[in-house]
């Protein structure tokens, strides 16, 4: 007996489509409601351009490529968790901090990264 509750999990097109659909409102949400993401977009807007003029080969323009990205993404991650647990209500828990303040160092590790790399293949 198949269960009725959950839809199908077709591997078809329409599924791609319905994927970017879900990514490109996660994208707006976060925009529109993150303001270190907003910051983040409008310094990648920036950072994407100079790291294809800046890189010398395809290598060096794909790890500066590659941080500005890491940053966004571990950003989102970051803000996902934080909706999950301010979901849960305005009372403080040690959990729910603790869950922040990792998230928030992941951002801050992706960042430091970002930073050594585009020094180090900048400067030398």
């Amino acid at each position: 007996m198949r269960n009725k509750m959950k839809p199908e999990n077709k591997a078809d097109f329409q599924r791609i489509i319905r994927a970017a659909g879900y990514s490109m409102k996660g994208l707006k949400a976060a925009y529109i409601n993150e303001p270190a993401f907003r910051q983040e977009i409008w310094c990648a807007t920036i950072l994407i351009p100079l790291a294809l003029l800046l890189g010398n080969d395809i290598i060096e323009k794909l790890l500066l490529l590659s941080t500005v990205f890491l940053v966004l993404i571990t950003e989102l991650l970051n803000s996902a968790v934080e909706a999950v647990v301010d979901s849960f209500g305005s009372d403080f828990h040690e959990l729910s901090g603790r869950a922040k303040d990792i998230g928030s160092a992941a951002v801050f590790m992706a960042m430091v990264l970002f930073a050594i790399t585009w020094l180090l293949i900048l400067i030398f």
